[in-house]
């Protein structure tokens, strides 16, 4: 699905009007997910009358207000509107995790012939790997409302995997796995450096020789000392 989007922008319905438009935004905030495609425009009465139902429906999957976790579910506008202006007061009412191509993008026009998009409003349910689930879901999504979400969950043949309750679309960099031991050692050598400024002195390690009372201390913690005779503190 994310090649869909191959060398393009996508565009976050929110204040900010965030840009997703490097390869790996794109897999972080598509892959393993089920794609809607809303074809639409603000002008369109039946598109007036169904964006409300769409909201709610994409809502009640998605935000944390009604759900523990958000469902694996992604919204891309594919505006049909005649002007920009259009555009924006139309999507000015709905959710700030839809997403949007800009309104210059000609791949607008290309994916409307290429799912033989007509009367809108028409809403693709695309697979991850971009294969059709339903090439017109309006109705369904009318009759059955969020309930048909785990249709198309099952179709598609998701991963399930705990999402964050509230996924966003911030710039958040992808880690490493070794990014939490370098964030460990990180701190542990600056608490070390400011040991040292304070005057400190580092302790040496002290293991017990294994009799009560009595503890060595190991001048080399890589050398292993040698047999303890009877009396106490001596060496052989």
């Amino acid at each position: 699905m994310v090649s869909l989007f191959t060398g393009k922008t996508l565009i976050v319905n929110n204040q900010d009007r965030d840009e997703l438009d490097t390869e790996r935004e794109l897999i972080r905030v598509l892959e393993n997910k089920v794609l809607l495609l809303f074809f639409g425009a603000g002008t369109c009465p039946r598109c007036q009358a169904f964006a409300p139902v769409l909201k709610e429906f994409f809502v009640r999957l998605t935000d944390e207000f009604y759900v523990e976790r958000a469902s694996q579910l992604i919204l891309v506008y594919v505006s049909l509107d005649e002007s920009e202006e259009e555009q924006d007061e139309f999507l000015r009412r709905m959710p700030k995790r839809w997403l949007l191509l800009p309104f210059q993008d000609e791949l607008r026009r290309e994916l409307a012939l290429r799912f033989a998009v007509q009367n809108p409003p028409a809403v693709v349910v695309l697979e991850p790997n971009g294969e059709v689930i339903a090439s017109n879901a309006v109705d369904e999504i009318r009759s059955l409302g969020p309930s048909c979400f785990k249709n198309w969950q099952e179709a598609a043949e998701l991963v399930d995997r705990s999402f964050r309750l509230a996924e966003d679309f911030d710039n958040v960099a992808m880690r490493s796995f070794s990014d939490p031991i370098r964030r460990l050692k990180y701190k542990l050598d600056k608490k070390e450096a400011a040991g040292r400024e304070n005057g400190e002195e580092e302790e040496i390690p002290r293991r017990s020789s294994g009799k009560k009372g009595l503890r060595r201390e190991w001048p080399n913690p890589g050398v292993l000392p040698l047999k303890v005779t009877g009396q106490a503190g001596c060496w052989e």
